[in-house]
C-alpha cells in the first residue's frame, strides 16, 4: 500500500446508496420529519424489539428526553460512568439534575455494580449505564440493583448500535435508552438518535418533548411545554440507506477486531465482557504509552485517538460537587487505551500495515 496515504482513525462508509435515498427525499420535497423518518423509526423497532422508537435530532438530545420523560430534574441525582463521552453528563445537567461519577472496569471499560453501589445516595433517581466502545454493561446486574433501590435505568447506548447484552440488543433492557448516529457511529445519519423504550407512557412523553408539546405535527394545540428535537427526513434517508448495510457494517468491524487481535498476539485489547455480543466501534488497546505509540503512528499517517479523558480531569467540571472518591479504573484506560483505525472500509493491506508498524514499536 501507499504508505503516503493518511488512513484515519475513523470514517463513514458513504456510497450512492446513500445519495440515492436522498435524492428521493428531496424530489418528494418532504424534507423535514415525516415518511422517511417513520421507515427509520421502524426499521429499528424490528431490529431491536422495543415496542416504542422515537427519532430524535442527535443523541444528547435523544438523552436529554429520555431524562425529562423519566421526570429527572432538580433535587435529583444520576449516576453516570467517570469514562464516557461528555454528552452523557451534559445531559443530566441540561435536565438540571447534577451527575455523580461512579469508576469503571479497567479491563472492560464498563462500569458494575459495585462501583454504582457505592455512589447511591438518598437523592439519586437514575443510574446512566454508558455502553463504551460497543461492548456492554452487565444489565442484569444494573436492573436488579435498580429494583432494589428503586431508581430507573437510562441506558447510554450511542457507541454501541448492534451490540447485544444476553441476547437483547443494548438500550432495550432498562426503562428507556438512546442510540447515536453521528457522523463517526456504527452507523450513521450524519446526526441523529433514538429513544426506545416498551413503556407507553415515556414513549408519549418523548414525543410531546421533541415536538413542541404535542404529539402529531400540523396542530396549534400544545398539551405541555416541549421543544424542537426532530430529526429530518434527509438524516433519515442516510439511516435507511445504513441500515440497510448494517449487517456487513457489523460484519466488517468484528472482522477488523479479529484481524488486529491475530497480527498482534502479544497486545492487550479490551475486549467484550461476559455474556456481551459486542460490535467493536473502535478496537482500543492498552499499551505502556499511548502518546509515543500514536505520534509514531502519525509519523507513518496512522491516525488514532487516545481513550476518552475521564470526567473527574475535565476543565468543566472542576470545583462542582459531582466526584468523590478515587477513579483508577478511569484513569488507567486514559493513561494506556489507543484507540486504532476502525473503518469499515480499511482494507487487508492498510491493517496488515497498521499493526506492523505497531509490532515494529513494541519491539523496540
Amino acid at each position: 500500500m501507499d504508505a503516503n496515504s493518511f488512513i484515519p482513525q475513523i470514517e463513514p462508509w458513504i456510497t450512492d446508496d446513500e445519495l440515492s435515498e436522498i435524492t428521493a427525499v428531496i424530489k418528494s420535497t418532504f424534507i423535514t420529519e415525516n415518511t422517511k423518518t417513520e421507515e427509520f423509526e421502524e426499521l429499528f423497532r424490528k431490529y431491536t424489539g422495543a415496542k416504542h422508537v422515537i427519532a430524535y435530532s442527535n443523541g444528547s438530545m435523544a438523552l436529554f428526553g429520555a431524562l425529562y420523560a423519566l421526570g429527572i430534574g432538580q433535587g435529583n441525582e444520576v449516576i453516570v460512568p467517570d469514562l464516557t463521552f461528555v454528552a452523557s453528563p451534559n445531559a443530566v445537567i441540561l435536565a438540571g439534575a447534577k451527575p455523580v461519577f461512579c469508576d469503571v472496569d479497567p479491563k472492560t471499560l464498563q462500569t458494575t455494580r459495585a462501583l454504582i453501589e457505592a455512589k447511591i445516595t438518598p437523592a439519586t433517581k437514575a443510574i446512566m449505564p454508558v455502553h463504551l466502545y460497543g461492548n456492554a454493561v452487565a444489565m442484569d446486574e444494573i436492573m436488579d440493583l435498580a429494583r432494589e433501590k428503586g431508581l430507573v435505568v437510562i441506558e447510554d447506548g450511542a457507541e454501541a448500535v448492534g451490540t447485544k447484552y444476553k441476547g437483547k440488543h443494548v438500550s432495550t433492557i432498562g426503562d428507556i435508552g438512546i442510540l447515536s448516529f453521528y457522523g463517526n457511529k456504527t452507523m450513521t445519519t450524519a446526526e441523529g438518535g433514538l429513544i426506545l423504550t416498551d413503556s407507553d407512557e415515556l414513549a408519549e412523553k418523548s414525543i410531546r418533548f421533541k415536538n413542541c408539546g404535542r404529539l402529531t405535527k400540523g396542530t396549534f394545540i400544545h398539551d405541555e411545554i416541549g421543544h424542537n428535537f426532530r430529526i429530518t427526513d434527509l438524516h433519515s434517508a442516510i439511516g435507511v440507506a445504513q441500515f440497510k448495510k448494517l449487517p456487513e457494517i457489523l460484519k466488517l468491524k468484528m472482522h477488523i477486531y479479529e484481524t488486529y487481535k491475530s497480527l498482534m498476539p502479544n497486545v492487550k485489547f479490551y475486549g467484550p465482557s461476559d455474556g456481551v455480543e459486542m460490535t467493536p466501534w473502535f478496537t482500543n488497546i492498552r499499551v505502556e504509552d499511548p502518546e509515543a505509540l500514536s505520534e509514531h503512528l502519525r509519523a507513518k499517517n496512522i491516525g488514532t485517538r487516545r481513550l476518552f479523558y475521564p470526567m473527574h480531569k475535565q476543565p468543566c467540571y472542576q470545583g462542582l460537587d459531582y466526584f468523590e472518591g478515587e477513579f483508577p479504573g478511569s484513569l488507567d484506560a486514559y493513561e494506556h487505551g489507543l484507540s486504532l483505525p476502525s473503518s469499515v472500509t480499511l482494507t487487508g493491506d492498510q491493517l496488515k500495515y497498521i499493526t506492523d508498524s505497531i509490532n515494529d514499536f513494541l519491539e523496540g
